[in-house]
């Protein structure tokens, strides 16, 4: 059970480095149109897009993604403390 939570709270951490990297390809000229950038947006974008619904973009920058990084905290904490009720 342990490896199970273990395995959970690293692939978040994961997920938030692609999430990471994602973002600041948007500062590069054609850095999403690269086939890494591709899949990055394959990864990310389903996941962008609920938030990007609820937090319109406020003239050119998006605060869509630190909604997002806060969902993937809450759900780290949520893990973690789940992780200690069970075991």
């Amino acid at each position: 059970m342990v490896f199970v939570f273990n395995a959970l709270s690293w692939l978040i951490e994961i997920y938030s480095w692609a999430l990471i990297i994602y973002i600041l390809m948007s500062w590069l000229p054609g850095a999403r149109e690269s086939g890494f950038g591709q899949f990055l947006a394959k990864i990310c974008e389903p996941y962008l897009e609920p938030f990007r619904r609820i937090v319109p973009p406020i003239g050119m920058i998006d605060f869509s993604p630190i909604v997002a990084f806060i969902v993937l905290n809450l759900a780290t904490r949520g893990l973690h403390q789940l992780a200690y009720w069970v075991l």
